[in-house]
């Protein structure tokens, strides 16, 4: 049989590499069984009573928000809209045309607070007029998910956003509203059964 003929480019190649069988150094088998001694003595000598000095010096009071000068904690209203209401009436206040009406210039924003309190605490389902448009979308109730402070800081900062300019609401105008309503036990049924807005 002939031996295959060998090509210049062939001869260039460096040989295929193999697997040898030279073992791990010593000093990097040193070096792994110490760190594993360290990790167990680190461990078993460990104080799972952790001494609070060890954290950031915070106090679970400090954690819960900054406190007024009434006692109330201050509540952020930007952030709760920012987590509950911008998914539909938008970062930017101008709703989804048809569905989630605008807050920017809304009248009912703008109005009476004790009927934009109930409107948060009980929600919207069926068709509402809002700035001359009509919207058929549903908004929920947030009675039982927030308080009067946190409803009246959501409030205050709607009506004080887009070109907005109405008076903060109280967390005492929510609980008015959520004492007037407390029988309420469905959304409010749109314009009509929601009452005129000022």
């Amino acid at each position: 049989m002939n031996e295959p003929d060998i090509l210049p480019q062939q001869q260039r190649e460096n040989p295929e590499p193999h697997e040898r069988t030279n073992p791990m150094p010593w000093y990097l088998v040193m070096i792994a069984g110490l760190l594993l001694v360290f990790g167990v003595v680190y461990i078993t000598q460990a104080d799972i009573e952790t001494p609070s000095a060890w954290g950031d010096g915070r106090h679970a009071a400090e954690l819960a928000g900054q406190r007024k000068a009434a006692g109330g904690a201050k509540v952020d209203g930007a952030a709760l809209y920012a987590s509950l209401c911008a998914a539909c009436h938008q970062a930017s206040g101008q709703g989804l045309p048809g569905v989630f009406p605008p807050l920017a210039g809304s009248e009912w924003v703008l109005g009476k607070d004790s009927t934009t309190a109930a409107i948060l605490l009980h929600g919207i389902n069926g068709s509402l007029t809002v700035k001359g448009g009509s919207y058929n979308g549903a908004m929920p109730a947030f009675k039982d998910q927030l308080n009067d402070a946190q409803i009246a800081a959501v409030l205050s900062h709607v009506r004080s956003q887009w070109g907005n300019s109405a008076p903060e609401v109280s967390a005492e105008t929510v609980a008015k509203a959520r004492a007037e309503h407390q029988a309420r036990s469905a959304p409010f049924a749109g314009d009509k059964e929601l009452p005129p807005h000022d």
